[in-house]
């Protein structure tokens, strides 16, 4: 029997899952009012305003007594509660104002209990909890719930009301009645499920049931088999691992069983569903509204379980009441084993279920009652310290929290000005004994105590020892002068009075968590009395609930970066992914060669990551950039010629190839490139290809996507032909391949593969050398493919009312579009997509502002970008607009990032319907005028071209002779329209000439120095973004780009530092050992960052390139081609007022640490080549406006072409085989010849070469100085556009800039290229 593909079974449990929820529907609603048939004894509340107020008023629709229920206006936390008298399903609710008033909620809480003691929140599908109320008093605001609620009490908790009113409210429910098989299971209970047979076998397995748990560990479900197999659902740390195996004996008895985990915070005492599915292999694994898909270990398709299965626990063959592994403690419900109700089936005493220990059918509820610290600021409790009778104190109670640091309790002893201080700190536990004002002594336990799971601690003091205990672990002491007495007890926090007053002081933050089972001197605390003001004091605590919220569940970080959280928010490490941002969502890689070539990189191997931040990885691959095409070449696992005999068709040989790219990435590589092609070298002697009877195929290879193909050569892939036949020069004509032939000699039929839809060759198979003297010699090349599709894919807009559409954004959680545009009109939108509510929509909202505007659910957030010049210049301009769980952000051209930070607990997800519109709107309002090219969203271009092709109102491609080629200006050079050509501008890159390419170099001595320093404070050049959603916070993020090359021979040396009005600087400089270092230091009062990648020296005499990029804490650094490094600052802090640049020697530098400070003083001698700082490049600066007020030169600087020997003199790798054939052949011959002829060549290339250099450098002086001359000539010409192009740059960058630097091509090839604008 042939086995079901995994796609096939996952497919066929989603269609059963969908067929009977559809069928539970059509015979299931859930809809009916619960409220309006409630007693008055159903409704209570927090308080009451009066008698006709009271919370019995608060049915929906109904005019009784004052309309509606309202608080007290003295009420700190008003709530209106519901006894539904039973356990109900809770599938919607309504809500309205207080009949004929000005009292209405805008926004509440909805919390649900079993008991009506411990509540717990309700959170929507996205993990809001928040609900919108109402706008009026009389209006009706339904809300239905994403998951049902099951349970007896709900309680409304009003967040904001009206603000010209008061608190005022009417509510229904609506759902249906909720049938329970319950079981309760004590912790050494188990129920046993026999089977009817010694085994039972199944392909086919669906488990649910319902839990609520007392603890973090304990076994649900266990079954298991002689042959391997089992099954196994247990708690742990509470969250739920499923070990499942299938006849694999070698994970039966090994410690590596791998469990698939779901879940977190599973021991709160709430229900939780559980759902397993599993079809042969092919297994959904669903906790509340979680489902992981994954398919079984083990080598068969059915589990195979003996005698039994047991719910609550493992039991000990012949040892009742002995369990191998920590039992369930708590209540689960509705447990279906394949259909069969087992609770059920106990619960009436049937033979299959046998019960182990004290196993009852109804739940006891604990009496564990928990209270929330909601802020890290202001949260406390404050309770009076009960005398005890043995004299001194203690305090005992749990927490759980996910922040590191916090104060747990803090209390004035006796004798001031003693206190102690028990607190969270990094991490740990530590309690702390304040003898003084500046003497203290501390003891630590514990570790990661904010792991978000309950943590028991005690404090006592007996005699003159205080003992702090934390869980299990042992106890520390601090041993006293005196005995002691503690005075008010402050938990969580102190108080904003004046500590003199309190003798308590935050130490950093407040405890944001829960806490629960307080006890004073053995004396339980009632906080429900706390809550009526009549026990104690308190301030920003929510009771009778524990409100902590598992913000990595789901996982939002992407490309596998690691979450961790914190209270109010998470965070993601995206070490080691090769991704960067608040979610990971940004490839750190460029998508493509052709992109470093631009970025000014030169030939070597790179990680290029074909689909940006899509879900593809990167990968390394080779960009050969020597030509004038820029080649991407991907290796496999073959590339040395092999010889191959004794293959028939019946046994043929069989090659594969694996490529240094997975499948996918090929694929995506392909697509994107221009061309692409792969080289088959094949020779053969007596071996066909073809039969030469019927023409069938005896060889052949498989392409990308697992197709036979049997041409061997070009670009027709339905001919059956090899390249000689193409070229028409076959050694016999009569067969269109030469090894057709079949010649006892030998004969080639290499050819080049260039139809790209059908590359790489994934496998080679050989059939015909089985005959005397018959064999086959075969190569196949790396694939290689020029060109980037997407940076020139473009489309012209001309009509206000046309538009491009495509399918809607797939963007619920993240975001990132960019693209490239450049028009003359004062605005017009770029891309638009909405939904019933929300939308998201870049555009150009005037001449100079570019806006990047959304909704998710938490109202419109604007993000905008000003420009100190038009951008309605007909020149081209880059936006990037993102959008994550985390924040919002964008970026125009060069110009500050801007972004916005989201709400904590706001809605996530960002829901639209409609097609997504390019340039205009489905109102055909506002539209664009001008070229959008490189549309890119989430790592997909988007083919602007293909569709503009049948759309009226716009043109593919984009005229203008910027807009024809992608290799006019390299390394940042921006490509500027003119009437007769264009022109580079080199203002942004560190590199000069027509086509920002030349190096610009310079010579440095111990003395000599350059110091650019900024006009203004480099961190004021900010954007703000206006009419922002005020749940969204703004804020800036620390972004510097590095880049120079340098030569040299001397160490210590000073290569670059960046100093500030604040005392802060990063210093780039090569130690006494000649390697690189790396110093950040970024605050005052701490230690510097200094980073050293790589203990090799870098003081050799050759030519080093180095890229430094930083943003916020994360370092990216390269040396030349082979080195890349990530490092993580301490902090993530901004550089402050930059005041200036130094390349080489520095004088002064008082906040420099002492070895930068000694590498300072010793300058560089050498050569630093196209040294550039984010926008400025300080060589330039200081070789084209000597004698400005920004560059300071100091010493003897001398003009060097550094850089261009250095490249000319550096040799590229990855020849092929050929080429390193010839060289040894050639190496060969050479070492044949006489010692006589090699010692005369010797002595003629070295005559040769002196005459050379000469006469080289009589040419380089005359050109060098002819090349001032002509420089001198052309500025005097061109003045007006430099001048007015230099004060454009300088506004737009908002610093001083230095002259501009603008070479003009008057191309008459691309003079048909007129740009035109309707």
């Amino acid at each position: 029997m042939v086995e079901m593909s995994s796609l096939t079974i996952a497919f066929i449990l989603t269609v059963l899952g969908i067929f009977s929820a559809a069928l539970a529907a059509s015979h299931y609603n859930c809809d009916g009012p619960l409220v309006s048939n409630l007693l008055h004894a159903a409704f209570e509340s927090s308080s009451q305003s009066s008698a006709n107020n009271a919370p019995h008023f608060a049915k929906l629709n109904r005019r009784d007594g004052a309309g509606g229920w309202s608080p007290q206006a003295t009420d700190r936390q008003p709530w209106i509660q519901l006894d539904l008298r039973n356990r109900m399903e809770v599938t919607a609710i309504a809500t309205q104002g207080r009949y004929g008033s000005s009292d209405w909620v805008s926004g509440y809480l909805l919390l649900f209990s079993d008991t009506g003691r411990a509540w717990k929140q309700y959170r929507q599908e996205d993990g809001v909890g928040r609900f919108a109320g109402n706008v009026n008093a009389d209006g009706v605001v339904l809300q239905k719930l994403s998951h049902s609620i099951r349970s007896r009490f709900l309680r409304f908790v009003p967040l904001d009301w009206n603000p010209s009113g008061w608190v005022g409210l009417r509510v229904e429910v609506y759902g249906c009645a909720y049938k329970s098989y319950v079981a309760d299971f004590d912790g050494r209970s188990s129920l046993l499920y026999r089977f009817n047979q010694k085994s039972m076998s199944t392909v086919k397995d669906v488990i649910s049931l319902r839990f609520k748990s007392r603890q973090a560990e304990g076994v649900l479900l266990h079954g298991e088999g002689q042959r391997g197999d089992y099954i196994t659902l247990e708690l742990h740390r509470g969250r739920l691992a499923l070990y499942l195996n299938l006849d694999d004996t070698r994970l039966r008895f090994s410690s590596g069983r791998v469990a698939v985990t779901l879940g977190s915070l599973l021991d709160d005492q709430h229900w939780h569903s559980v759902l397993i599915e599993r079809f042969n292999k092919q297994v959904n694994f669903t906790v509340d509204s979680h489902t992981e898909h994954f398919r079984t270990k083990g080598e068969g398709d059915s589990l195979e379980v003996d005698y039994e299965l047991s719910f609550g626990g493992i039991p000990l063959p012949g040892k009742p009441g002995t369990f191998l592994r920590k039992n369930f403690h708590g209540c689960i419900e509705n447990l279906y084993y394949n259909g069969i109700n087992v609770i059920d089936l106990a619960k009436r005493r049937k033979p299959q279920i046998y019960s182990v220990g004290n196993v009852t059918f109804s739940c006891s509820e604990p009496q564990l009652v928990s209270t929330t610290f909601l802020s890290s600021s202001s949260s406390f409790l404050s309770l009076r310290a009960m005398a005890s009778s043995l004299g001194g104190f203690a305090v005992r109670f749990q927490f759980r929290t996910w922040n590191p640091d916090g104060l747990l309790l803090s209390t004035r002893l006796a004798l001031e000005p003693q206190r102690l201080e028990l607190q969270i700190s990094n991490s740990r536990l530590r309690l702390t004994h304040h003898t003084s004002a500046q003497q203290k002594e501390e003891v630590s336990t514990g570790h990661k105590v904010n792991d978000g799971l309950w943590h028991s601690v005690s404090l006592s003091s007996r005699g003159l020892q205080v003992t702090m205990t934390l869980d299990n672990e042992p106890p520390s002491t601090i041993d006293l002068e005196d005995h002691m007495e503690a005075g008010d007890l402050y938990f969580g926090g102190c108080p904003s009075s004046s500590p003199a007053d309190t003798g308590c002081e935050n130490p950093t933050l407040a405890f944001q968590g829960c806490m629960r089972l307080i006890s004073v001197n053995s004396q339980p605390v009632d906080l429900n009395l706390v809550r009526q003001g009549r026990l104690g004091n308190y301030r920003e605590l929510q009771f009778n609930t524990c409100g902590i919220h598992d913000r990595c569940l789901p996982n939002f970080c992407e490309h596998g970066g690691q979450c961790s959280q914190s209270w109010s928010t998470f965070y993601c490490d995206c070490s080691g992914t090769g991704y960067n941002g608040a979610t990971c969502h940004n490839s750190i890689y460029e998508v493509s060669c052709e992109a470093y070539r631009l970025a000014g990189s030169s030939s070597g191997y790179f990680s290029i990551d074909p689909d940006g931040s899509g879900p593809l990885g990167p990968t390394k691959v080779y960009c050969n950039m020597t030509e004038d095409k820029v080649w991407t070449v991907v290796t496999h696992n073959s590339t040395d010629p092999i010889r191959v005999q004794g293959s028939t068709l019946q046994k043929p040989y069989i090659m594969k190839f694996n490529y240094s790219a997975s499948p996918e990435q090929l694929i995506a590589l392909v697509a994107g490139s221009e061309q692409c092609q792969q080289e088959i070298v094949y020779s053969c002697r007596k071996s066909r290809l073809f039969n030469t009877w019927d023409g069938s195929p005896l060889s052949w290879w498989v392409d990308q996507a697992g197709e036979r193909r049997t041409y061997w050569g070009g670009f027709l892939p339905g001919v059956q032909q090899c390249s000689c036949s193409l070229e028409e020069n076959c050694i016999d004509m009569n067969y269109f391949c030469n090894c057709d032939a079949d010649t006892d000699s030998w004969a080639n039929d290499t050819g080049v593969l260039s139809y790209k839809e059908h590359l790489p060759v994934s496998e080679i198979v050989i059939g015909d050398t089985n005959r005397t003297f018959s064999e086959a010699l075969y190569r196949i090349g790396p694939l290689r493919c020029y060109g980037d599709k997407s940076t020139w894919n473009a489309a012209s807009f001309y009509q206000e009312s046309s538009y491009l559409h495509f399918p809607t954004l797939q963007t619920e959680l993240s975001a990132d579009l960019s693209f490239y545009f450049k028009t003359s009109a004062p605005s017009g939108v770029f891309l638009e997509n909405l939904g019933l509510k929300d939308f998201i929509r870049v555009e150009l909202s005037s001449p100079s502002v570019v806006t990047f505007s959304f909704d998710v659910g938490n109202g419109p957030v604007i993000l905008a970008v000003k420009s100190h010049v038009p951008l309605n210049d007909r020149q081209w301009h880059y936006v990037r607009a993102e959008r994550s769980v985390k924040e919002a952000s964008l970026q125009v051209d060069q110009l500050p990032l801007r972004f916005l930070e989201a709400p904590s607990d706001g809605h996530l997800r960002l829901r639209l319907n409609s097609q997504l519109f390019v340039g205009g709107t489905a109102a055909r309002q506002r539209g664009f005028l001008g070229c959008i090219r490189t549309l890119t969203i989430n790592g997909v271009t988007v083919n602007l071209e293909e569709r503009a092709k049948m759309t009226p109102g716009v043109s593919p491609g984009c005229p203008g002779h910027c807009s024809s080629s992608s290799s006019l200006c390299h390394n940042r050079g921006r490509c500027v329209e003119k009437n007769s050509g264009y022109v580079c501008d080199c203002s942004q890159s560190a590199y000069s000439g027509p086509s920002c390419k030349e190096e610009v170099s310079v010579s440095f001595d111990r003395e000599s120095s350059v110091t650019y320093t900024f006009q203004e404070p480099f961190s004021v050049m900010q954007n703000r973004s206006s009419q922002a959603s005020s749940v969204y916070r703004e804020s800036s993020r620390a972004r510097e780009n590095m880049a120079f090359s340098f030569m040299t021979t001397q160490s210590p040396a000073m290569l670059l530092t960046v100093s500030t009005f604040s005392q802060q600087y990063i210093a780039v400089i090569l130690a006494r050992n000649g390697s690189l270092q790396i110093w950040y230091h970024l605050h005052v009062d701490r230690r510097p960052d200094v980073f050293s990648p790589r203990p090799t020296s870098l003081v050799d005499g050759r030519l080093h390139r180095i890229r430094i990029h930083r943003e916020g804490k994360d370092i990216y650094l390269q040396i030349d081609q082979d080195i890349h490094k990530k490092y993580t600052l301490s902090s993530d802090a901004e550089l402050i007022l930059i005041r200036s640049l130094t390349l080489g020697k520095v004088i002064g530098g008082e906040n420099f640490d002492e070895e930068v400070m000694q590498a300072g003083s010793k300058g560089f001698i050498g050569c630093l080549s196209s040294v550039q700082f984010n926008h400025v490049a300080p060589l330039k600066a200081a070789l084209l406006n000597r004698g400005s007020s920004l560059v300071s030169v100091r010493g003897h600087l001398e003009e060097s072409n550094c850089g261009l020997l250095a490249d000319s003199t550096t040799s590229h790798p990855l020849s092929d085989q050929a080429a390193k054939a010839d060289k040894k052949k050639e190496k060969h011959d050479n070492d044949t010849r006489h010692d006589s002829a090699v010692i005369g060549g010797v002595v003629t290339v070295v005559v040769c070469f002196t005459l050379c250099a000469v006469a080289v450098m009589t040419r380089f002086l005359y050109r060098h100085r002819q090349g001032r001359t002509d420089a001198s000539v052309s500025e005097k010409e061109h003045r007006h556009n430099l001048e007015t192009a230099y004060r454009r740059e300088t506004a737009y960058q908002a610093e001083p800039a230095y002259r501009t630097e603008l070479h003009l091509n008057n191309s008459s090839s691309l003079r048909d290229n007129r740009e035109y604008y309707i």
